[in-house]
């Protein structure tokens, strides 16, 4: 599942600083999260740009069904699983930036 692939991803990136800045660059590209895909890819994760977007859009769902009908509008970037992934790389959930 791609849960487990960008999880395997972020981890290895994580101890990894040039994997990490070669994820960095591809947000830089003329198509960053095809870009991204095709390098993950490149190196024996399977990730491709339909189910990171699917993922997104899953998980946003959920969390307003959860809500059982009270949350009709969708929390700005709840549905974007290529910018949390970046989130969590650059800045490790701990408020500060991981070199």
């Amino acid at each position: 599942m791609i849960e487990q692939e960008l999880e395997r991803l972020l981890g290895d990136a994580r101890k990894d600083k040039s994997l990490k800045a070669a994820l960095a660059a591809t947000r830089n590209t003329e198509n960053p999260v095809e870009d991204f895909c095709a390098f993950a890819r490149d190196r024996g994760y399977d990730i491709t740009a339909g189910e990171l977007f699917t993922m997104g859009l899953t998980a946003n769902d959920a969390k307003l069904r959860s809500v059982n009908g009270g949350g009709v509008n969708p929390i700005d970037g709840w549905d974007d699983a290529y910018e949390q992934f970046f989130a969590e790389l650059m800045w490790g959930g701990g408020g500060k930036q991981v070199d």
